[in-house]
């Protein structure tokens, strides 16, 4: 029964751990994630702009 309980009391420690670890990893795909919707938002918003503003110079 004691072996059953280090175990059990183990991997709660080492599940824990890793999560902790995971949870960084997890924030940095996530930023990196973010910066590439951005920037690709930014892109087609500044594509969209140039366009309504060229066919407003034309009228």
């Amino acid at each position: 029964m004691d072996a059953l309980l280090t175990f059990w009391a183990g991997s709660i420690v080492q599940t824990g751990s890793l999560l902790l670890d995971a949870r960084q990893m997890i924030g940095l795909v996530a930023a990196f994630l973010a910066a590439i919707m951005a920037a690709q938002l930014g892109w087609h918003g500044t594509d969209r702009v140039i366009a309504w503003r060229g066919r407003t110079d034309e009228d």
